[in-house]
């Protein structure tokens, strides 16, 4: 399950935070996921450096 890594105090109501997920729990074993915007299909994947790299 993925989960926000905010704070109690960074996570009150006086402040709207964008979601912020763990990458390794995003990616899975093979470092990589499929992503949907507007219809069109992205893949989010994890190069051997570490890096995360996003395309269509």
């Amino acid at each position: 399950m993925l989960q926000s890594y905010y704070s109690a105090s960074e996570s009150s109501a006086d402040t709207a935070l964008p979601p912020c997920f763990d990458s390794a729990e995003l990616l899975g074993q093979d470092g990589l996921a499929v992503i949907t915007h507007q219809g069109q299909r992205y893949q989010l994947r994890q190069t051997k450096a570490g890096k995360l790299i996003l395309t269509k």
